[in-house]
């Protein structure tokens, strides 16, 4: 069993949690999510079993949609409402919705974020929630982010409700916490739902009892998305037999030796460098893995071998 599967996490639960929940579930050891989700926080996790595990790093690269709630007046020690009050304001009193909207509009492009102490980035060592804890502020460098798409959905101040598709390490408690400034007042984020990350959205995310039924109905293949179709925004290529050696000892590929057989859908919220990168395949259409293209070298240089010298098909 090799695949994601899109789990839809419901609040109360980590990320991990679930994860540990789907190991009892499908008793498979070899589980992992592709990017956490606060345990307020609800929607698509896409999670990786058996091989697809190798694609965790990789897969954290792609866009991801969001449908959050902000809370103006308020600001607090996590950046939402699960935290401390730390101020609060009336400010939002005198706010037009135009005034609003374009505030929230005009984070759209690269943006500069700094991220939250209550997160899991890792300073000397120690995760940054380890430090906040104890009261200690760090130091953190603004990263630059890109916000794909954003727009505000509603209006009932003090709330504001925003759909926002950015790409990776966007923290949208603190772009929350960020439209507030701008519009010279406190913030937090309420509430958040991821609705889609790359190809998996909420629509057919499944929750964990859900799991549980389709796993004793015996229909977890129609769930579960192969590896190869995981990277169908990239090319597809054929290896000659000639390349068999090659491909089963995870060598490089001569150029000659490769043709592509299919363009990729491309993606343009894509963050990770897959600059000639396909997905490759032998003479028998066994998928191998992911390989870049060096014209330097002229060969398909591995980046992600999946599978190797299996006698079958993976797709």
């Amino acid at each position: 069993m090799d695949g994601m599967i899109g789990i839809y996490k419901e609040k109360g639960y980590t990320s991990h949690d679930v994860v540990a929940r789907m190991r009892g579930i499908l008793k498979i050891k070899k589980i992992g999510h592709t990017g956490t989700l606060d345990p307020e926080a609800e929607g698509v996790l896409p999670v990786a079993i058996g091989a697809a595990t190798k694609l965790c790093d990789m897969f954290s690269d792609r866009s991801k949609t969001y449908r959050a709630v902000i809370r103006l007046g308020i600001s607090t020690d996590t950046e939402d409402m699960t935290g401390t009050v730390t101020a609060e304001d009336e400010n939002w009193k005198g706010l037009t919705d135009e005034k609003i909207i374009s505030a929230v509009d005009s984070f759209a492009g690269e943006y500069e974020q700094i991220p939250p102490m209550y997160s899991a980035l890792k300073v000397d060592g120690h995760k940054l929630y380890e430090y906040a804890r104890k009261g200690i502020e760090i130091e953190r460098k603004p990263r630059l982010l890109t916000i794909y798409d954003i727009k505000t959905t509603s209006i009932d101040l003090p709330l504001v409700s925003i759909e926002v598709t950015c790409s990776k390490g966007t923290y949208i408690r603190t772009l929350s916490k960020d439209i507030g400034a701008k519009l010279s007042c406190n913030a937090c984020m309420q509430s958040l739902l991821r609705t889609r990350v790359s190809d998996f959205c909420m629509e057919d995310a499944i929750t964990l009892a859900e799991l549980e039924k389709i796993r004793d109905e015996g229909r977890l293949a129609e769930y579960i998305k192969p590896v190869y179709d995981i990277y169908s925004f990239l090319d597809s290529a054929l290896a000659l037999e000639a390349a068999n050696k090659r491909l089963i000892n995870g060598n490089s590929i001569p150029a000659e030796y490769v043709s592509i057989t299919e363009k990729g859908t491309g993606d343009g919220c894509l963050t990770g460098d897959f600059t000639g990168c396909v997905r490759m395949s032998d003479h028998l259409h066994s998928f191998i893995g992911i390989y870049r293209y060096s014209k330097d070298t002229d060969e398909y240089i591995p980046e992600k071998l999946f599978f190797v010298n299996n006698g079958g098909s993976n797709r």
